[in-house]
């Protein structure tokens, strides 16, 4: 159930209405009324926000910079890569041909896209939504593992 509904906004009248539900709290009736894919995103927002709660983690996608937006020790990146590079590696790790690859990218960026602009209120993939972007293809992977470490033992050093 989460897998179908994971990172996919619903439709706008029903955003809007819970949105300002949740805004100020819901309540039980509320939440019974919601779409499934309304309650995937309510609970993914408030598991983010208690796994930082906890301590240092990494959360990747799901509008985590937004459900985060209030807190000051959390950095905010963006990967992205050349579209030519994205493409060899999901026909690599996928086994398909540079037409589905293409194709397959597309779809879920288009996804991705959706999804955050919709539940952020943002734009996905802007520099000014984040506090680091990176092209991973200037340095490799490896190379960008090491400039996104240096950058957080930087930040907690500050």
């Amino acid at each position: 159930m989460l897998k179908s509904h994971d990172e996919r906004p619903t439709n706008s009248f029903l955003y809007n209405l819970v949105m300002d539900t949740y805004s100020f709290g819901y309540n039980a009736s509320s939440f019974m009324d919601m779409p499934i894919s309304q309650k995937v995103f309510l609970a993914q927002f408030d598991a983010i926000k208690k796994i930082a709660d906890e301590g240092p983690c990494v959360i990747v996608g799901r509008c985590a910079d937004y459900a985060l937006s209030e807190y000051s020790n959390c950095i905010r990146l963006f990967i992205y890569a050349d579209e030519d590079e994205r493409i060899k590696r999901v026909m690599k790790k996928y086994d398909l041909t540079e037409s589905k690859a293409r194709d397959m990218m597309v779809k879920k960026d288009k996804q991705r896209q959706s999804y955050y602009n919709y539940y952020s209120a943002k734009k996905w993939g802007r520099a000014d939504s984040y506090d680091f972007c990176i092209n991973s293809n200037v340095l490799g992977i490896e190379g960008t593992v090491e400039l996104i470490t240096q950058f957080v033992q930087n930040f907690e050093s500050r």
